[in-house]
Order: structure tokens, then sequence, then C-alpha cells
């Protein structure tokens, strides 16, 4: 069992920066925060119901009466002593109890909030979209946040140290990703970040996002796996490459491409640089070599309270890489007849380049030697 991390993770301090960010950027200075993540990472409070509502002066969660107690509770626990819990019975008891703390112009998450509920609160108060401003908080992760994502990226680096030796033939897609899925489990994560990748073949490994399947995996066989941890609502990332038997040339050339592309987008990190830069690096590595066309996807994103945030590291990003940021690097290549490889690697950026919190060996595509006992 690998050892949780002892840092207490604190919401403290959380809504005055909403605040001081809403204020900053003349946006509405009272808001309802709708987004699952959002009011997590403000309050501590984990429940499926709720609406956070920030004024100049308040801070509340209303929910219903599934969750008074445990928000209650998990806010206190988190550090978030000045939040106030109201509970309404019903949808209409919750919704006067939220517009009763507002008047006049309100933020709100427009992509995030239904229509519905959107329509009700209009016809009340003004709303505006704040979109994407809790978020952007949210991207620069305190201690605490990234020794609990390094311990979830930990354990899916064990995992699958302990199972890739499974990577013969007659085994099947499925029984890789439950056996990589329970091993997690066991070394302490609450499940998968997301569904588990494992694919195989000459077509299932050219899809970057396959899903398992009972196909049996024989010699010659690409097998990308894409597997992450889920530790107290914070995700890991990581994909390995491996070949069932010995590389063809052409794999072990993808492999080599993929591997010096993925060390070019590491080499680019580092707090200030463009995210649109890091996917450069990675993309020139396949364009010098030909091969430009097989890299079908972005090099990155974040990684925190959700598997995918701020930033996206790919040819359209305009955002700007800061301290905190917690960013996947994973090129590869794909090409249906002949499978695919992806390298992923987990990293916090710093400010003289980044820290790698994924731990699994990457040298090779050969499954490693199980561990000994």
């Amino acid at each position: 069992m690998l050892s949780r991390p002892q840092s207490t993770l604190s919401v403290s301090g959380r809504v005055d920066r909403l605040r001081a960010a809403l204020d900053d950027a003349a946006r509405p200075v009272q808001v309802i925060v709708s987004g699952a993540s959002n009011r997590r990472w403000l309050t501590g409070f984990t429940g499926s119901a709720g609406l956070v509502v920030v004024t100049p002066e308040r801070f509340v969660l209303v929910t219903d009466g599934r969750y008074g107690e445990q928000a209650r509770a998990q806010a206190d626990a988190a550090g978030a002593g000045d939040l106030e819990v109201l509970v309404g019975t019903t949808m209409a008891e919750q919704k006067a109890l939220v517009l009763g703390l507002l008047s006049g112009d309100t933020g709100a998450e427009a992509t995030v909030m239904s229509r519905a509920d959107w329509m009700g609160f209009a016809s009340s108060v003004e709303l505006i979209p704040i979109d994407g401003t809790v978020e952007r908080l949210r991207r620069t992760k305190d201690a605490a946040e990234i020794e609990l994502i390094a311990y979830a990226a930990d354990i899916a680096s064990q995992a699958l140290g302990e199972l890739a030796s499974m990577l013969v033939p007659g085994v099947t897609e499925r029984d890789v990703r439950d056996e990589l899925e329970y091993r997690m489990r066991r070394l302490g994560a609450d499940g998968p970040s997301y569904e588990t990748i494992v694919a195989s073949g000459p077509t299932h490994a050219a899809l970057p996002h396959a899903r398992p399947t009972g196909r049996q995996m024989v010699d010659g066989d690409l097998v990308v796996i894409d597997v992450g941890a889920l530790v107290d609502g914070y995700h890991s990332d990581m994909t390995r490459t491996y070949v069932v038997g010995e590389p063809s040339d052409e794999q072990q050339q993808w492999f080599e491409l993929v591997t010096a592309s993925q060390a070019a987008g590491l080499a680019a990190i580092r707090s200030g640089v463009t995210a649109r830069d890091v996917d450069a690096a990675c993309r020139s590595v396949f364009d010098d070599a030909g091969l430009g066309e097989l890299f079908v996807h972005g090099t990155g994103h974040g990684v925190g309270l959700d598997i995918h945030e701020e930033p996206f590291l790919g040819r359209a990003s305009d955002a700007e890489l800061v301290l905190g940021d917690v960013v996947t690097v994973e090129p590869g290549l794909y090409r249906v007849g002949s499978g695919g490889v992806r390298i992923e690697d987990l990293v916090e950026v710093t400010s003289s380049g980044h820290r790698n919190l994924t731990a699994l060996s990457k040298d090779s595509p050969c499954p490693p030697s199980p561990p000994t006992t």
C-alpha cells in the first residue's frame, strides 16, 4: 500500500479569491455557482445537488434535505467555516432561498446551469455569464492538491507496473482493464479517473479513445493503455504503449518518435510558455519525420477535480501556462492497419520547467518483467 499524503486539503480563502477575481474583472460581485467541481472546490461539499451563492457579505450553499448535515460537516472539515448551509425541501423552496440572497445583476455559469434554471432565475434577477471564472482560479493547485494528484498518479503507475507483464497472447483487453482497476482500488484509489483504455492490435490501438473489448491479444500487437486513479475527487492520467512479443521495425520507429516528441513537449513546459508552443514542440518531431498527419489530437490538458480542464495544450490555444498548473503531455501516432503509440505523463508546471508526477518507466515498448516479492 502506498503512503497517503499527510497534508489536509483546505478550501479556506477560496471564496475571497473568487470575490477578488470578480471585482478585478468588473464582474458582478454576487454569483450563483452550479458546476459540481466548482462547488466542491469552493466549499468541500461532495453531494450531487446544490447551488453556491456568493455575495460581498455572504457565502451560502443551498441544497436539499438529503445533504444538509453532510454539507455542514464537509464544509467544517475543509475549512469553510464561514459557509452557511440552507436546506429547501422542494426545488421551489431552494429557488426562493437563492433569490432571497440576491438583488440586481448576478453572475451565473451559462454553460453549466440548465436552461430551465437559468430562465427561472432570470425572471427575477439579471443574469450575466461568468463561465470560466472559478475554473481559472482552480488552475493554480496548492501543495495539498498536488500531493493528492501525485498520490493518484503513483497508484496508477504501480498498478500498471504490476500487471503489464500479463500482456501476452490470449489475454483480452477487458481482462487487463478489470485487473488494472481492481489493483488501483486495492492500492487506495476510490476508482478509475475515467473509462480505462486498453486498445490492442492494428485497428483498436489506432483509435485514441477505443473502449476495451473481448478481443484477445496476439503476438505483434501494439497495446495502448490509458489509465488514471481517482482519490478524494482528484484525478491522475497516464498512457503507456507496449508490444506483445518483439516490436517490428516500424513499431520501434514509432515508439522512438513518440518518445522524442514527448520529450520535446516536456522540455518546452514552464510557467509563461503558451500551450500552443508546447503542442508545436511535440508536433514538430512528427512533421520532421513526415508523419505529422498521424498525430490527430491535442498534446494535453489540465487535470484536477476534472479529468479534462483548462489549460488545453493544442494548436488553437492561447492559454499561457502558470505556476501550479497540472497538465498532461501525450503525443501519439495512429494509423489503422498499424495500430497506435501514445506516451503520456502528468506534470506540475514550475518557474524553471516542470515536475513529472508519473513514475512508471517509458523507456521500452516491451512489457516489464513481473515485480519480485
